[in-house]
């Protein structure tokens, strides 16, 4: 299953992993395409059997504050819901969501994809609140001795530890701040807390103050102080970024990162995505780049790809929604690269040629779309493709290609009259799907 995981016309961001019983279920925010505003006024499930990653299966909406002209869930506001978490506690499953504008919601279930029913808001003094007693982007760890902790916070770490009896009240005198000490402009706290408990290790996963990022800071104790650590992916590095939000899930024994990315040229309309990573025995975690793999250790070159999944944009190019179950890649202008990391094109013993096919949308244009291994700036060329003005699909024939690489297409404009560089600026193409052909 590829980056993005979720089918193309989910918009899940934010997102929270927790792997229970034999499932892995995926709590996050809901963003609409196309939209000014971040999230939506409800909040969906997804899951996964845990050995079986690419079969993910929709809950249906598991809370919300709006249905409709219907009053929602939640009395006393019908604001939009970001950034929910999810725990068990004694066989009942527990979210916790910010509500922007409002005091925030605790809800329960007997089911971890719900639906969950009103427990109401978190009960603190104000002196136990800070936030304003928002409590923003909460994330909630249960240890070992059945304590339960929240941490939130916008632009401020904060922290409480919750009374296991109602799951919802902040214990008198447990409120602290700075759990995250603060730093340079980059690295200080920003948002998106979510703790996790790895090897007797407590890790704060975060948003620090350069959004793109998700970084992690680590301590001995669940009231830390924690140590920055660094970030861990960068959903900004080659592509059109914005802020980031997500957490560490170990499924099947492997470590994942969840995270999201964005599209249609905005940073509200954001896609969930995964990448593996490395703890390693200090308990440290190398950073990871972003890739088209999603839960896949390597792409297959001669199944059609479809085009949205790329994990490099640059020049201007993006993903953008033409309807409900079509993407493509647009804005490509001279210069443009498109990537996707990684390909295993296996062996081939008779050195035997491949091509290329490239389905694209036509802008009017004639192109040159250069096929480079490995790096856009450093690798191989191995051919070059001619797109025509057009919609079509357009054929390049290619060297044999083995082993694993990542593949990226940088396009240029064909000028074929003495007057057409006045037309540089002008979007090229738009991509929508390629295949190689043994």
């Amino acid at each position: 299953m590829a980056n993005p995981f979720l089918p193309l016309w989910e918009y899940i961001p934010d997102g929270e992993p927790r792997v229970f019983g034999d499932r892995v279920y995926i709590y996050g925010s809901h963003d609409r395409p196309s939209c000014e505003f971040f999230c939506d006024y409800r909040l969906k499930v997804w899951s996964a059997p845990v050995d079986d990653l690419e079969n993910w299966q929709c809950h249906g909406v598991s809370f919300r504050t709006r249905k409709g002209d219907e009053p929602g869930d939640v009395p006393w506001t019908d604001g939009e819901l970001y950034a929910p978490d999810v725990v068990e506690k004694d066989g009942k499953f527990y979210l916790y969501s910010y509500i922007v504008g409002s005091k925030g919601a605790a809800a329960v279930s007997d089911r971890p994809e719900g639906p969950f029913t009103l427990l109401g808001q978190y009960i603190c003094d104000d002196a136990d609140a800070g936030d304003d007693g928002v409590f923003n982007d909460p994330g909630v760890l249960v240890d070992d001795d059945g304590s339960v902790y929240i941490y939130y916070g916008f632009e401020r770490s904060h922290f409480g530890q919750i009374d296991p009896g109602d799951m919802r009240t902040v214990i008198k005198g447990s409120y602290m701040a700075d759990l995250i000490p603060p730093g340079s402009e980059q690295e200080d706290f920003f948002e998106a807390s979510s703790p996790r408990k790895i090897g007797g290790r407590y890790y704060l996963i975060y948003s620090p103050r350069k959004g793109s990022q998700l970084s992690y800071a680590i301590s001995d104790s669940p009231k830390g102080p924690f140590k920055r650590m660094g970030p861990i992916i960068d959903n900004g590095e080659d592509y059109p970024g914005g802020n980031d939000h997500g957490s560490l899930c170990c499924i099947g024994g492997q470590w994942y990162i969840f995270y999201h990315r964005m599209t249609n040229g905005s940073i509200m309309s954001r896609r969930a995505c995964v990448e593996r990573v490395q703890i390693l025995p200090d308990g440290t975690i190398p950073k990871v780049e972003m890739t088209s793999l999603g839960f896949s250790k390597s792409l297959d070159p001669y199944k059609e790809t479809p085009a949205e999944i790329a994990c490099v944009l640059r020049g201007g190019c993006l993903i953008t929604e033409k309807d409900v179950l079509t993407r493509e890649v647009t804005s490509i202008k001279t210069g443009a690269v498109i990537g996707y990391r990684y390909f295993d094109f296996g062996e081939d013993f008779s050195g035997s040629p491949v091509a290329l096919c490239l389905k694209t949308t036509g802008r009017g244009m004639i192109s040159d779309v250069h096929v480079i291994l490995d790096d856009p700036g450093s690798g191989q060329e191995v051919g070059v493709c001619r797109v025509e003005a057009g919609d079509g699909i357009f054929r390049a024939k290619l060297p044999s290609i083995t082993g694993r690489h990542a593949v990226f297409f940088r396009a240029e404009h064909i000028y074929k009259d003495w007057w057409s560089h006045c037309f540089n600026d002008r979007e090229l193409f738009g991509l929508v799907s390629f295949v190689f052909l043994k």
